[in-house]
């Protein structure tokens, strides 16, 4: 597989579904299923196995077209496997059904993240007004806010997610990248560097601390440490990306500019060189994924 650096915007926005999306997986979203063939539609979503998720979804609804926890499952499937209009259109239904669906909420504002993060802030606000420790939309709600470029908002809510769960991983890469993207990336950087530099750290959070360190001027840094997974070429690469797109500021874009997402098989050519799996998780978007799609609405293709 030939490795691919993130130029094209919209490649970047997509990242935003994947990681994540160190969490887009049903279990992020903490809602269980009961019933025999649910539950197994759920391990299989949890699983990465979208497709095995929506046959088993499908089959339940041929058989209750009303089972509101198979069309839940069928659009996180869809959503997976990166078909976003008929995942959208599903939960559109759903809404309609249950305006204050969870799971609905939060499915529907992952994908519109990317194209319209106002419309997503208010999905997620409208499941923290009946559960506001609600860390999956406490941390969505930060993306969203970053994505608008109101960095602060965002870093108080990651900041609230955190002190609900201290050890929330994403939400700590979450804060770290948006502490670099509005320049403070002093901060940023003790953020990271603790659980980044110990031995045996996790390559993804040395990569997100590699991009943090780049952000914050500290290029021979963030080569030393990316040095540990990519060729030089390839580290050469993706840091020039992130520092020599052409840069507007999100608010000199209109909404016909910002790019849509692309499909799994165009993102798992250049995921896999800097993560250590392709598996797409829905719950906590974290780490490179906030940033490239952040990068996603403020660089121009080059």
């Amino acid at each position: 597989m030939t490795f691919r650096p993130p130029l094209r915007a919209a490649a970047l926005t997509a990242l935003l579904m994947v990681n994540g999306c160190a969490d887009l997986l049903p279990s992020v979203f903490g809602y269980g299923a009961a019933a025999p063939g649910l539950t197994v539609a759920e391990a299989a979503l949890q699983g990465g196995a979208g497709q095995v998720a929506l046959q088993v979804s499908d089959a339940i609804l041929k058989q209750d077209s009303g089972n509101i926890a198979a069309g839940e499952i069928k659009a996180d499937a869809l959503t997976l496997l990166g078909q976003y209009d008929d995942a959208t259109a599903i939960y559109q239904i759903l809404l309609a059904k249950d305006p204050n669906s969870a799971r609905a909420n939060i499915g529907l504002g992952r994908i519109k993240l990317s194209t319209d993060p106002a419309s997503a802030e208010a999905l997620f606000q409208r499941v923290l007004a009946r559960s506001p420790r609600d860390l999956t939309a406490l941390n969505n709600l930060g993306i969203a806010n970053d994505l608008q470029g109101k960095h602060v908002a965002a870093q108080g809510v990651y900041r609230q997610a955190l002190a609900i769960s201290p050890e929330l991983g994403s939400a700590q890469v979450n804060l770290a990248l948006s502490l670099a993207m509005s320049g403070q990336g002093t901060e940023a950087i003790q953020l990271l560097k603790g659980k980044a530099t110990v031995p045996g750290a996790p390559a993804k959070i040395r990569h997100d601390y590699a991009v943090v360190l780049a952000m914050s001027g500290k290029r021979a840094e963030a080569e030393r440490v990316l040095a540990e997974d990519l060729t030089p070429e390839e580290v050469r690469q993706v840091l020039d990306n992130l520092a020599g797109n052409r840069i507007q500021t999100a608010r000199e874009l209109d909404a016909h500019e910002l790019s849509q997402p692309v499909d799994a098989e165009e993102l798992t050519v250049w995921r896999p060189r800097l993560h250590d799996t392709v598996r797409v998780e829905q719950d906590h978007v974290a780490g490179l994924e906030l940033l490239f799609a952040y990068l996603g609405r403020i660089l121009g293709d080059q």
